[in-house]
């Protein structure tokens, strides 16, 4: 494990994908995420998520080429045709930061991703500049280049073009009980809280461009780690299908010093686990106030 990992970092998403071999020409050819491996869902992973029938479904792993120890795993299932991004309550996107962030679209043309938002300065916010894309199995990915540091957080300045993931957004149907849960549950902070006119939930709503989202940022000391944001009332829950994860952004992994000293009712025993990932590590799995699958890396043991 690397000096990287600390309590509350962000180990990885996962991605629920329609065509897997597809998929890795869009993350590993576009993006230029490192393959490391291509496999199936081992049946005591797919037993920790809480899914028996996840097992054997075909599975890649990637990773930065940074090297930072987060990595992308793209798992296939079929595309629920009922699913709509950013209209479900549960991970709504991952953040990355990457480089020259206006160079993407170009690099994209052709691709399986969609762009949604493309990159833009907004005013006020002088820290970051992102854009915003769909792939193929409707997951949403922020791409974020880091102009510096906010006033209460430290955010990432990418060490290769596309890097790690390093907040993700969560939609919630109470902001205020799952920013507790995260504080009380996982030993996180809370951070600042704003309101905004949130393009990306508007559009997605139909709603007036000039309608309010409240969202609070939860972190660790200065690190940053998700955005939790209110979705209006029409807001439906996630449904996934019998034996299968979540569609679109289906799950995030954090790492914490130990499992023993949370609270937490897990979806199966904390188990070590193989891979590049885990390392032999202890991992357990649970579902948040929004229904997210969380899954809980151990690194302090």
């Amino acid at each position: 494990m690397s000096s990287y990992l600390t309590h509350g970092r962000i180990m990885g998403g996962v991605v629920a994908t329609p065509d897997l071999q597809a998929a890795l020409r869009d993350y590993h050819q576009r993006l230029g995420f490192r393959l490391v491996e291509t496999t199936v869902v081992p049946d005591e992973l797919a037993s920790s998520w809480g899914i028996a029938g996840l097992a054997g479904k075909p599975m890649a792993v990637l990773q930065p080429t940074s090297g930072a120890h987060c990595f992308l795993r793209l798992v296939e299932q079929p595309l629920p045709p009922q699913f709509v991004p950013t209209t479900t309550f549960g991970w709504a996107s991952y953040e990355i930061t990457v480089q020259d962030v206006f160079g993407w679209p170009a690099k994209l043309e052709g691709s399986g991703f969609d762009i949604i938002g493309p990159p833009k300065e907004i005013p006020g916010l002088p820290y970051f500049v992102a854009m915003q894309v769909h792939g193929r199995g409707k997951e949403m990915l922020y791409f974020n280049e880091t102009r510096s540091n906010t006033p209460s957080t430290d955010l990432p300045f990418a060490q290769s073009p596309m890097d790690h993931i390093f907040i993700v957004i969560l939609a919630t149907p109470d902001r205020e009980a799952t920013v507790a849960w995260y504080r009380d549950r996982l030993g996180l902070d809370v951070g600042d809280s704003y309101t905004i006119a949130y393009s990306m939930i508007n559009n997605a709503f139909g709603l007036p461009a000039d309608t309010m989202s409240s969202l609070t940022m939860v972190q660790k000391g200065r690190l940053p780690i998700v955005e939790i944001d209110d979705y209006p009332p029409q807001t439906r829950h996630r449904v996934a299908d019998a034996g299968c994860l979540p569609p679109g952004n289906a799950l995030v992994t954090v790492a914490v010093d130990n499992l023993d000293d949370l609270d937490l009712a897990w979806i199966a025993p904390p188990q070590s686990l193989a891979g590049p990932l885990y390392g032999g590590r202890r991992s357990a799995t649970v579902h948040g106030v929004a229904g997210e699958l969380l899954e809980l890396v151990e690194i302090g043991r």
